[in-house]
């Protein structure tokens, strides 16, 4: 079984930051890329940023400049610093995981549980 867990999300006020964790454990061989979607009310869930196993990075237009995304590989971890936060980043902040499974080699596509984000005026 493989499990990702996120931590780090809450309330904070506009112009604030968070810094988003995301651990990956069980039954993996290798992780390739990582990466954070967000889902606010109403709306579909979407990119936020991606980094690869190489350190290779890409990010929504609107999150540019604000956040940045790292990872730790030893440690199977992905982390989402953001800063200048909006109201409008409020969402569920959701993280992902493309790996080969430990046993079988197999490919697949994990998500964490999500972790709440809200930005007041």
């Amino acid at each position: 079984q493989v499990q990702l867990v996120e931590s780090g999300g809450g309330l904070v006020q506009a112009g604030g930051s968070l810094r988003l964790s995301c651990v990956a454990s069980g039954r993996i061989f290798r992780i390739d890329a990582m990466g954070w979607y967000r889902q606010a009310p109403g709306k579909q869930r979407a990119l936020v940023a991606t980094i690869t196993s190489g350190g290779s990075t890409d990010y929504a237009d609107s999150v540019k400049g604000r956040f940045t995304i790292s990872r730790d590989n030893r440690e199977n971890t992905v982390y989402l610093q953001m800063n200048s936060l909006k109201p409008e980043d409020t969402a569920v902040y959701y993280c992902n995981a493309d790996l080969l499974l430990g046993v079988t080699r197999m490919r697949r596509d994990y998500w964490g549980q999500g972790t709440q984000v809200t930005v007041s005026s």
